[in-house]
């Protein structure tokens, strides 16, 4: 007779710590009930498997960065006039603009639900194994700021290769007065046609010229943007704003009455 007292010693050399957990509940259950040998390592593997993939999506939300409970089931679509619900709800779910490493660009005023949007994507394609990075612009100009400082530059790049959509969110905020700028462009161009980006900016292309260091390089990361996009306008008030008359509303003498 086999000594099972090896078993989790095997199991943890061989890192299957779901069967580890679960082995003797469902060896029970399958002497109790007759199980065939192959329907319990059936049974055994699919847990390991399921759970894996379960660790597996919760690290990838928490590498993400992507803000909690910014979630489709939070996003409010009456507030968006322009936007379809069932086209973001596609863009969440993946496919081949992913697979093709196509863009996505956003664009609206402040507080009209543009970051949102783009978070509730996020998690949705995290959910479906979508690995992705979202942060804010200027955070990640800073540090490839630092990876060209130390000559590190393409290889910073090249570990962000591991992100099948990187967020830049609030392009709009960067400025080329802030040093090298042109570290944005050097992301751009290096995902082109290979990676996806996705970016949430509040001014039009035009105003791009306040990001990029000169108009070569504007036109130039425009035109690799958009070559293959899906472009969104975000055109309703701000959130925040409506928020707030609400609010003032509320506090009104008599407003409840």
């Amino acid at each position: 007779m086999t000594d099972t007292t090896i078993l989790p010693s095997l199991l943890a050399t061989l890192r299957l710590p779901s069967i580890a957990r679960n082995w003797k509940r469902i060896t029970e259950v399958a002497n109790r009930d007759g199980w065939s040998a192959e329907k319990l390592l059936a049974t055994l593997m699919e847990i390991e498997v399921t759970e894996r993939a379960s660790r597996r999506i919760q690290r990838y939300r928490d590498q993400s960065e992507a803000p909690a409970g910014k979630t489709f089931a939070s996003f409010d679509f009456k507030a968006a006039p322009g936007v379809r619900k069932q086209h973001l709800l596609a863009l969440g779910a993946g496919g081949d603009w992913i697979k093709d490493g196509d863009n996505l660009l956003v664009f609206g005023q402040s507080g009209t639900g543009k970051s949102h949007a783009l978070a509730a994507i996020c998690h949705t394609l995290i959910d479906a194994g979508t690995r992705v990075l979202f942060n804010r612009t200027i955070d990640i100009v800073q540090r490839l700021q630092i990876a060209r400082r130390d000559l590190s530059l393409v290889s910073a790049l090249e570990k962000l290769d591991k992100y099948d959509l990187i967020v830049l969110d609030d392009l709009s905020y960067v400025r080329k007065d802030q040093a090298e700028t042109s570290v944005l462009f050097e992301l751009i161009a290096h995902r082109y046609e290979r990676r996806s980006i996705a970016i949430t900016a509040n001014q039009p292309f035009s105003a791009w010229c306040e990001v990029f260091p000169d108009a070569a390089m504007t036109a130039a990361a425009v035109d690799r943007l958009v070559h293959h996009a899906t472009i969104i306008e975000m055109n309703g008030d701000s959130y925040r704003k409506r928020s707030a008359v609400r609010r003032t509303t509320k506090e009104e003498p008599g407003a409840s009455e």
